[in-house]
């Protein structure tokens, strides 16, 4: 069976690396495309070379442009590419613009798409993830989803029934590198771990200085691997960051997981990374007015701080660990029974 796997973007690279070996086990048909969505070599380069994922067989080079221009762009590149390799199933992961450029193009030429991490929700149609990831799934002939409020969300659009839930590629990566990411030496202590990246949090000014006055009102360490957006938003606007503030550059999986494993609690706006909180125990304060991983809140592992209304301090004050910690995300079998779904076999 041909297989075309779609990445773009740092979340996507971890997710490839587990269902990746899944297929090679099974001596599928490999391509790898990455559309160059994510082209600093420490959001991209680094994944691949520390993961043993091969190098991708075709680099779209897109790079960085607007919302319409990079997905249009790809889509005209990923077309030559789908017509001269002819895969049987196009997979794609998230809800990225390289997602939705492969779905759609997929789709125009009738060839079978599979979204993974397909399901999710934070019903905030600003959000540009969220178009994509509902556009993908009504274009997507077999849905994985990663938690049972996932396939709810699906039932609820009419698309139970070619949706499937196989739990989470992130939890079969970590299962597999917890043992040693545990052993690796620590290089902080008695710090909060910090993530933002997204346009809503960093290009908006007012919103990125109310952000930053609530991290240096904490007066706890806080350690801060920078994505080049955020950075460059720093420079450009010449903001003063506060004392407790560490930045550091981007970091590889294992060098990240171990920040997560050994902080108080993590504050970030990104998607996955409150997943791997929750993989790893650790309080998560999400810095946006809403999230997809609804089953984290509800269980009290993770807490929304709306920007310009929360209190971030507060909010970190009165949070109290849960009694109970659900494994919500499954055994870390979860690439295998992608790939026997696909291969038209029962999951084991």
């Amino acid at each position: 069976m041909k297989l075309t796997f779609i990445v773009g973007a740092r979340p996507q690279f971890i997710k490839l690396a587990p269902i990746w070996k899944a297929a090679k086990s099974l001596k599928h048909n490999i391509r790898i495309i990455h559309t160059g969505q994510h082209y600093d070599d420490k959001l991209s380069k680094i994944f691949f070379s520390e993961l043993g994922i091969p190098k991708p067989n075709n680099n779209l080079g897109v790079g960085s442009l607007s919302h319409a221009k990079q997905t249009g762009m790809m889509m005209e590149k990923l077309e030559a590419e789908f017509i001269q390799n002819k895969p049987d199933w196009i997979l794609v992961f998230g809800d990225t613009n390289s997602t939705l450029a492969g779905a759609l193009t997929a789709s125009k030429l009738g060839i079978k798409t599979a979204h993974i991490e397909a399901g999710l929700r934070s019903y905030n149609k600003e959000m540009p993830e969220e178009i994509n990831r509902v556009v993908t799934d009504h274009l997507s002939e077999l849905l994985f989803v990663p938690t049972e409020q996932g396939m709810k969300n699906l039932k609820l659009e009419g698309l139970e029934s070619k949706s499937f839930q196989t739990g989470d590629l992130m939890a079969d990566l970590l299962k597999n590198m917890k043992k040693d990411i545990k052993a690796k030496r620590k290089k902080y202590d008695d710090y909060y771990l910090l993530t933002l990246h997204r346009p809503a949090s960093v290009d908006n000014i007012e919103t990125f200085n109310w952000i930053l006055q609530q991290i240096a009102s904490l007066e706890e360490n806080i350690i801060f691997p920078i994505h080049p957006r955020t950075l460059n938003t720093i420079k450009t606007n010449r903001i003063k960051i506060n004392t407790n503030i560490k930045i550091i550059s981007p970091q590889g999986y294992s060098d990240f997981q171990t920040l997560i494993a050994n902080c108080k609690g993590v504050l970030t706006d990104s998607g996955g990374i409150q997943k791997e909180a929750y993989l790893w125990k650790k309080p998560c304060f999400t810095i946006r007015s809403e999230t997809e991983w609804i089953e984290t809140v509800e269980l009290g592992w993770n807490t929304i701080v709306k920007p310009n209304e929360g209190n971030l301090k507060k909010t970190i004050a009165s949070w109290k660990k849960p009694e109970k910690y659900n494994n919500i995300y499954g055994n870390g079998n979860s690439a295998h029974t992608i790939i026997q779904k696909l291969s038209g076999k029962k999951s084991a």
